[in-house]
C-alpha cells in the first residue's frame, strides 16, 4: 500500500473521530458531547457546569446470528436539532403541574458495508440526561439483540446505594458502599426470594444512586420501557464503567426487535444537591402523553386490608389444610375442613369494612378469597388460579352489597404464581367478574418463577405481559396495582391507571425478619425514581411475635417513622397496613394516617441525604393544608423544618407527631409524642428524629 494511500485512510479515520456534536441544557449547565471514534464507534460524554458527571463512554448493540454488530463503522448522515417546552397537568402526582424542557438532538448513524440507519436521540433537561436508541424503517427489519452494548464510564470510586442485579427480584436491602466494593460484598447482599437470578459479583440494578467525593449526587435508570428488555448495571471494578446488561428470555436473547422500533430510554439524572433527585421528573416526562381519553374513573385511594395479618402468620390464604394439592373445577370444598385459620370469611371482612367506613378509608382489599392457595405457589403449576371462584366461606355477592351500604369499594386481588399464560387466558373473564361486584382496582401479583419456563420477571416477555394487561384494564376502567412486576419508569404518564407498584423490598420483610433501619431513606432516590410504590406503611405493632407467637421478627422503625412514611414513600395508592386492634390502641397517632392525603398540589424536597434522612412538605391538592414527613437513618439527630414554603400572611395550627426522646427503633418504637404549634412562612420547627425514626406534621390553615 502506498504512503499515499495510508495517510488518506489515516486521514478518514481522523476527520470520523472528529464529528463532534454538543448538545446543552435550556439553562446551560449539563453539556453533552457526541463523537464517534477512530472505529466509528458511537460515544458520548456528559458535563454539569464544566465538570465531568459521566467520561467518553460508547453505546451501541452486539446482535445475534453471527451478524454484524452495531457498535462501529458508522459515519454521521444527519443531525437533527429541536427545543421543546410546556406544562402537563398529571391525573394524579407530587405536583398538579410537570414541565417538560428539554433540548433535543438526534443523529442518524449510517453503518458502513450493511447501509444499516440507527438513530440515537438525546434529550438534554436542566436536570440530566435521556437517549434512546431508534431504529426507523429500512431493508434491515428484523434483528435479534445478544447484547446491549451502552456504557456509563464514572469518574471516581463513587459511593453508591445498590442492591445486587438480578433477573427477577428487587427484593434486597441496599448496600451503601464503594463502587470498587460492590464485587466483595455482593454475595452478603443477596438473601432469599420466592424467586431470583444474580447474574454477576458486580451487577447492580436500577435505579442506581451514587455519591462522588467531589459531593454530586448522580443517578442511573431507564424511561419509557415497553416492548424491551429491563436494563441492570454491570461494573467493571478496574476501568469504573458500567454497561448495560438486558434481561435475557429462555434462550439468552436480549430483546427481539422489528423496526421502526426504539429502545426505552436511558437516564442520568445528577446535581450537587440530592432533594433535586427526588423533584426531577425528567423519567415520566421520557414516557409518552397521556392515552386515555377519560381518566374521571382513576381515583387515589387510601385503603386497608385483610394482608398483614397472612403476611405476619397469624392467618392463611388457604382455606383447609385436608388436601396437599387441589385441582380447580375438581375439588369439592365443601366436603373439606375448614382450617379456622382463613382470613377472608364473610363476617371477618365486613369488619375490615366497619372499620374502613368508621374511619373514612376508600376502600378494603381482601387476599386469600378465591379458590386455589393449598399448593399455589412453588410447583410450576400452570393452572393455579381462575380468578372468579370464591371460597365457600366468602359471599362475593353479599361482601359487595355490604360495602356499597358502607360507601366503602372493595379492592380485588389476583395472584398468578408467574402464570402469565394462565392470567391472560382468564383475564376477560376476571375484569367482567370484576365490574359485576363494583372492583375497580386490582393488585396483581407474580410471585415465584414466571410461566412459560426460563423467562424472567424483567425480561421482554413479561414486560409485555405487564403492558398488555395494564392497557386492558383500562379498557375495563380498571385501575392496577402491579406487585412483583418490573420496576416501574414513568409509564404511569401514558397509563395513570398504573396507580402503585411494589417491585421493591416492602414492608412485608419487617415481618420475614426486617429490613434496614435506613431502608426507606434511599427508595425514594432509587426504586420511586420510576414510579409510586405501594410500600404498605403504618404499622404500629413493631414486636410480630405479639401478633403470631411463632414468628420472632422485629419490624426495624419507629411508630413516628410510620407517619412520616406517609408523605416521603409518595404514592396516590396508600395502605393502613396494621391490624385495626392495633390502630385502636394508638388512635391519637392514627388521626394523621386518617388526615393525611394521597394526591398532591405542590412538593418541597426540604433537606436529604440518601440513607441518613428525608425531610418532605407537600400541599394537598383539595385544600390548603400541608404535610410534613421525615424518615431518618440509624443516627439521631434534629431535624429543622423550615415554613417558607407556607402563604405569606397567613396562620396556620401544625400538629407534630415526632419520636419521644427515648424513642428507638429496636429499644423503645412505640415512644411517640403529639404537640400543636401555631406556625406563620416565618417559622422554623425542630423536631427530634431518633434511630430507625421520624415524623409527620399536618399543618392546617387557620381562620
Amino acid at each position: 500500500m502506498s504512503k499515499f494511500v495510508v495517510v488518506l485512510l489515516v486521514g478518514f479515520a481522523f476527520a470520523k473521530a472528529i464529528q463532534a456534536q454538543t448538545l446543552k441544557s435550556p439553562n446551560g449547565a449539563f453539556e453533552m458531547q457526541f463523537t464517534l471514534d477512530r472505529n466509528g464507534t458511537p460515544q458520548y460524554q456528559l458535563q454539569l457546569n464544566g465538570e465531568p458527571v459521566i467520561k467518553k463512554s460508547s453505546l451501541g448493540f452486539e446482535l445475534k446470528n453471527d451478524e454484524k454488530s452495531l457498535k462501529n463503522d458508522f459515519s454521521v448522515v444527519a443531525t437533527d436539532r429541536n427545543s421543546y417546552d410546556e406544562t402537563w397537568q398529571p391525573v394524579w402526582g407530587e405536583e398538579s403541574q410537570i414541565r417538560n424542557h428539554y433540548n433535543e438532538m438526534a443523529v442518524t448513524l449510517q453503518q458502513a458495508g450493511t447501509d444499516r440507519n440507527m438513530v440515537i436521540r438525546f434529550r438534554l433537561f436542566d436536570d440530566g440526561l435521556g437517549f434512546r436508541y431508534e431504529f426507523p424503517q429500512q431493508e434491515f427489519t428484523y434483528f435479534v439483540i445478544k447484547e446491549e452494548l451502552t456504557q456509563f464510564a464514572m469518574t471516581g470510586d463513587h459511593t453508591a446505594y445498590w442492591i445486587a442485579g438480578d433477573y427477577d427480584t428487587q427484593e434486597y436491602d441496599y448496600t451503601t458502599s464503594r463502587l470498587s466494593q460492590i464485587g466483595a460484598l455482593h454475595d452478603s447482599a443477596i438473601s432469599d426470594n420466592a424467586s431470583q437470578t444474580p447474574f454477576s459479583p458486580t451487577g447492580v440494578q436500577t435505579a442506581l444512586m451514587m455519591k462522588t467525593d467531589d459531593g454530586l449526587y448522580i443517578n442511573i435508570h431507564e424511561a419509557a420501557l415497553v416492548d424491551y428488555s429491563a436494563m441492570h448495571l454491570n461494573l467493571d471494578e478496574e476501568t469504573m464503567v458500567f454497561t448495560s446488561k438486558l434481561t435475557p428470555d429462555v434462550n439468552g436473547d436480549m430483546a427481539y426487535m422489528q423496526a421502526p422500533t426504539t429502545t426505552s430510554w436511558r437516564t442520568i439524572i445528577a446535581s450537587k444537591n440530592a432533594t433535586d433527585i427526588l423533584a426531577s421528573r425528567m423519567t415520566y416526562n421520557l414516557n409518552e402523553p397521556l392515552a386515555l381519553e377519560d381518566t374521571s374513573w382513576i381515583k387515589p385511594t387510601k385503603y386497608i386490608g385483610v394482608w398483614w395479618e397472612m403476611i405476619t402468620g397469624k392467618s392463611s390464604w388457604s382455606y383447609t389444610n385436608d388436601l396437599p394439592a387441589i385441582q380447580l373445577g375438581k375439588t369439592d370444598y365443601s366436603t373439606l375442613e375448614p382450617n379456622d385459620t382463613h382470613g377472608a370469611t364473610t363476617a371477618h371482612v365486613k369488619d375490615y369494612i366497619d372499620f374502613a367506613a368508621q374511619h373514612g378509608f376508600d376502600a378494603v382489599l381482601v387476599e386469600g378469597w378465591n379458590q386455589g392457595w393449598e399448593d399455589w405457589f412453588g410447583h410450576s403449576k400452570d393452572y393455579v388460579f381462575d380468578f372468579v371462584t370464591p371460597y365457600p366461606d366468602f359471599d362475593v355477592e353479599g361482601i359487595h352489597e355490604y360495602a356499597k351500604s358502607k360507601d366503602v369499594k372493595m379492592i380485588m386481588h389476583h395472584e398468578t404464581s408467574g402464570s402469565t399464560r394462565n392470567y391472560e387466558r382468564h383475564l376477560d373473564t376476571a375484569f367482567q367478574f370484576m365490574k359485576k361486584y363494583g372492583y375497580d382496582a386490582v393488585k396483581t401479583g407474580y410471585v415465584g418463577n414466571i410461566l412459560p419456563r426460563g423467562e424472567h420477571h424483567y425480561g421482554q416477555w413479561t414486560v409485555n405481559h405487564y403492558q398488555h394487561v395494564l392497557e386492558m384494564a383500562a379498557e375495563y376502567e380498571i385501575m392496577i396495582n402491579a406487585h412483583e412486576a418490573v420496576r416501574p419508569t414513568g409509564i404511569a404518564r401514558t397509563y395513570p391507571n398504573l396507580i402503585g407498584n411494589e417491585s421493591a423490598r416492602g414492608t412485608e420483610f419487617q415481618a420475614f425478619g426486617g429490613s434496614k433501619p435506613n431502608h426507606t431513606t434511599i427508595l425514594p432516590f432509587t426504586r420511586l425514581i420510576g414510579g409510586p410504590m405501594d410500600y404498605t406503611p403504618g404499622i404500629f405493632e413493631m414486636d410480630i411475635s405479639k401478633v403470631n407467637p411463632d414468628n420472632d421478627s422485629h419490624g426495624n422503625f419507629t411508630l413516628a417513622n410510620q407517619l412520616g412514611l406517609y408523605v416521603v414513600m409518595y404514592s396516590p395508592l396508600q395502605m393502613a397496613a396494621d391490624l385495626p386492634e392495633n390502630y385502636n390502641r394508638f388512635l391519637d397517632a392514627f388521626q394523621f394516617i386518617k388526615d393525611v392525603p394521597v394526591d398532591w398540589e405542590v412538593s418541597k424536597y426540604l433537606e436529604a441525604e440518601p440513607g441518613e434522612y428525608i425531610t418532605i412538605a407537600r400541599k394537598d391538592k383539595n385544600s390548603s393544608s400541608w404535610f410534613v414527613g421525615n424518615s431518618n437513618g440509624t443516627t439521631a439527630r434534629t431535624a429543622t423544618v423550615d415554613f417558607k414554603f407556607l402563604e405569606k400572611g397567613k396562620k396556620y395550627k401544625a400538629t407534630i407527631y415526632a419520636d419521644a426522646k427515648d424513642a428507638h427503633y429496636k429499644n423503645n418504637p412505640q415512644a411517640y409524642k403529639i404537640t400543636t404549634k401555631n406556625v406563620t412562612q416565618k417559622t422554623k420547627l425542630d423536631v427530634f428524629t431518633a434511630p430507625g425514626g421520624g415524623f409527620g406534621i399536618s399543618v392546617v390553615e387557620v381562620e
